[in-house]
């Protein structure tokens, strides 16, 4: 439920960015590191990243993520992501 109410604040978001007049945008790419562990849930991280209008996941390490950015503002976002915790969290109670 927290992911689809994200997906329609950035897509509104992006939208009134497109369509502005003057298109105030900074793109960037950035590198965020991650505490998860498992692969099946770097991934799901990576495409909730991915699902959320202009941002998208370029590429996956053992510990980073390679993510293009439409606006910078949008980092700070990314670095304290709240689906992460929700994955670490379900990770520690998986693993005990």
């Amino acid at each position: 439920m927290i992911l689809i109410k994200e997906i329609f604040k950035s897509n509104f978001h992006v939208a009134k960015v497109v369509l502005s007049p003057k298109l105030n945008i900074s793109p960037t790419i950035v590198t965020i590191t991650t505490n998860l562990k498992s692969d099946f849930d770097k991934t799901i991280l990576a495409n909730s990243i991915t699902l959320t209008p202009g941002t998208l996941t370029l590429d996956m390490t053992e510990e980073k993520l390679i993510i293009h950015c439409l606006e910078e503002n949008s980092i700070k976002d990314l670095q304290n992501s709240i689906f992460e915790n929700i994955l670490l969290k379900k990770e520690e109670l998986n693993n005990g």
